[in-house]
């Protein structure tokens, strides 16, 4: 008998960076809104006399991820006995594209990359403070604000023709909301 188990595939370059362990960030949120935060078992306590709140979440999570040079999992419990668990990647690095010496001659389409978008604006509440917030047709991401408002701009033309709506999605607290562009 010949049994071949799954096929490996090649790590892509955004495997090879990613740690085999992730740091597991376990955030437990109290009644009156405080957190109480440790990774992997050990507290993580804030810098100010202050405590962590919900509205704070944000600022929290770029502490622990050192504003997302590393990757986390995160697991979110909340008073009420709901769980909340997401990966915060890490954000890749933007290279710096040096300006060509020659002068590039003016094409349609770079007459056209000047057009003014039209923009629609899309907001929901009931985010977690400071969470990835997918945008679908996902055409964007954004993050949640400090008071748990998800607000996205998007370029009408940049849409498929007949796309009337579109999803808000928290990536921890799994809050869904849709909403008609205006």
């Amino acid at each position: 008998m010949n049994f071949t188990g799954p096929r490996r595939s090649t790590p892509t370059d955004e495997d090879a960076t990613a740690p085999v362990e992730l740091p597991h960030v376990l955030v437990t949120v109290a009644e009156d809104g405080t957190l109480t935060v440790t990774v992997d078992g050990t507290p993580f306590e804030a810098h100010e006399t202050t405590a962590w709140t919900r509205t704070t979440f944000g600022p929290l999570m770029d502490a622990i991820t050192k504003d997302r040079a590393i990757a986390v999992r995160v697991e979110v419990r909340e008073s009420n006995g709901r769980v909340f668990t997401d990966i915060l990647r890490t954000r890749k690095p933007r290279r710096a594209v040096a300006p060509s010496e020659t002068p590039v001659p003016e094409t349609r389409r770079s007459r056209h990359a000047r057009r003014v978008p039209r923009l629609s604006e899309v907001t929901a509440e009931g985010f977690v403070p400071g969470e990835d917030v997918a945008v679908a047709t996902i055409v964007s991401h954004t993050d949640a604000t400090g008071t748990g408002e998800a607000r996205v701009l998007i370029d009408l033309d940049d849409l498929p023709d007949g796309t009337h709506e579109v999803i808000l999605r928290g990536r921890i607290s799994g809050t869904l909301a849709v909403r008609r562009l205006t």
